[in-house]
């Protein structure tokens, strides 16, 4: 057995002993009950309350009139489904084996869409069934966009279970993804609409008034986004393909994300985005998608210091990942802060992908000189590896990507970044095990690697510029 084998089987069994879940279930006010997840950080992580829908009732589609061969019936017959649940104070909402064609859910407090073993839901491809506009984000700016796929706003008590399929037809979205002229001037007029008016003593527009479904904007829906909600649950669920974004929690408390799949190589498909959330748990799930598995964002410039509300006390552990960007990044929407993340018990090893390896970096750090906001206690301990283009820690502050050339810096503010540890990694192969690129003005603070094992290196194996307390051991 290689070195890279016994450390891995190492990790993922020290994974297996830990526990999962502890708590238990407390009937709150109005008689939804909730139960307790406890989890271990090296911080103080609060209990994580989720929603607890053992007996509630169960409303199946079948009931309101849902039609395989009928996607306004189907989707008729669910809005109506969780209404109904809503009604009777909570309830589960029950899509039964086979394939359900559908427009856009929106779900409401105290209830659970159940996709049943056997079951997938599948999402139409024609953005007018994303119709009307509703209050949501695209990367960091609020707006009016197209529905998400799945969309909850500020809901309580809600989840999204079973292990069956959610499932987006792309015919449009794939077009979608390229980004033509029009596409760019909607993302500038959508920058202005909250940064440049401000920045020269105006009013910002209101977020009502910045509609970005006119016109050829195309701005891809999020497959499924909590929007100010608390008490969410996302359990064993898979999702194939997506317009943008996987997972989406925004705004959002008390989240369990637990044994989800994810397979999406399309452009932008993030597996899990945290953005201004608290008290996030995502376990045991594995993803294959086409951008970063893991992207700890909160907000973007303005938007995101006028909201001022970090994400914070987010743990993902016991993940497996197939592909993907990053294993976990934060940023580049970081503008309202980002402390208290843990990645534990993780492994990415591309076998079983349906799509060649991207895997940059472990953990990448990426923001510029726009964002402001802040980074600081950030964890990762007990990965494993196999083959990874970039390596086990990179921080950039230079990361402007296409806006570097479409917009100029109306405000300039500096990311403090401090409290970055890394201990107990395994890596066949990688281009470094360290790199950070910092800004004179703001050095990073307070680095440490610990147990840090690459077994062959292609670069330069250490680069720190403007770094202050940095730890190999």
């Amino acid at each position: 057995m290689s070195p890279i084998d016994r450390g891995r089987r190492k990790v993922m069994l020290a994974g297996f002993a830990a526990p999962l879940l502890a708590g238990c279930s407390v009937l709150q006010p109005g008689g939804m009950a909730r139960q307790q997840v406890n989890v271990t950080a090296p911080f103080d992580m609060p209990a994580i309350r989720i929603p607890d829908f053992t007996g509630a009732p169960r409303f199946p589609i079948t009931d309101f009139g849902a039609d395989q061969a009928d996607q306004r019936r189907t989707s008729d017959a669910l809005a109506r489904a969780i209404d109904a649940a809503h009604a009777a104070g909570g309830g589960i909402v029950v899509v039964p084996q086979g394939v359900w064609p559908t427009a856009k859910i929106h779900l409401r407090s105290n209830v659970n869409l159940h996709v049943a073993k056997g079951a997938t839901l599948l999402f139409s491809e024609n953005p007018a069934d994303y119709l009307p506009a509703v209050h949501t984000t695209w990367e960091g700016l609020e707006c009016y966009n197209y529905s998400p796929l799945v969309y909850a706003y500020e809901c309580e008590n809600v989840a999204l279970t079973g292990e069956g399929t959610l499932r987006a037809k792309l015919d449009v979205w794939s077009i979608w993804y390229k980004r033509p002229k029009p596409h760019m001037d909607a993302l500038v007029a959508l920058y202005d609409m909250s940064a440049k008016v401000s920045a020269q003593g105006g009013t910002p527009v209101p977020v009502e008034q910045r509609v970005m479904t006119k016109g050829e904007a195309n701005l891809r829906p999020q497959f499924v986004q909590f929007n100010r909600c608390r008490h969410v649950l996302v359990e064993d669920i898979t999702i194939q393909d997506s317009p943008f974004w996987m997972l989406h929690p925004y705004l959002t408390n008390d989240v369990v994300i637990r044994r989800v799949k994810i397979t999406a190589q399309g452009h932008n498909n993030d597996g899990v985005d945290p953005e201004m959330s608290q008290n996030v748990l995502i376990e045991d799930c594995v993803f294959d998608q086409g951008d970063d598995a893991i992207s700890v964002k909160s907000g973007r410039d303005r938007d995101a210091w006028r909201l001022a509300t970090p994400a914070r006390n987010i743990v993902m552990r016991n993940c497996r990942i197939r592909n993907g960007h990053q294993l976990c990044a934060i940023g580049s929407e970081l503008s309202g802060g980002v402390e208290n993340v843990f990645v534990d018990n993780c492994h990415f090893d591309n076998t079983g992908s349906g799509a060649a390896s991207t895997i940059n970096n472990i953990l990448y750090v990426k923001t510029n000189e726009r964002r402001g906001g802040f980074v600081k206690n950030i964890h990762v301990s007990n990965v494993t590896a196999t083959s990874i283009k970039g390596g086990v820690l990179a921080v950039e502050t230079d990361v402007l990507y296409q806006w570097k050339t479409l917009l100029p810096t109306y405000e300039r503010r500096l990311t403090p970044i401090e409290g970055l540890h890394v201990s107990n990694i395994i890596v066949g192969e990688a281009k470094f095990l360290c790199l950070i690129k910092a800004e004179r003005e703001a050095p990073v603070r307070n680095v440490s690697m610990r147990g840090v094992r690459v077994a062959r290196v292609t670069g330069t194996v250490v680069t720190t510029e403007n770094v202050e307390g940095f730890i190999r051991a």
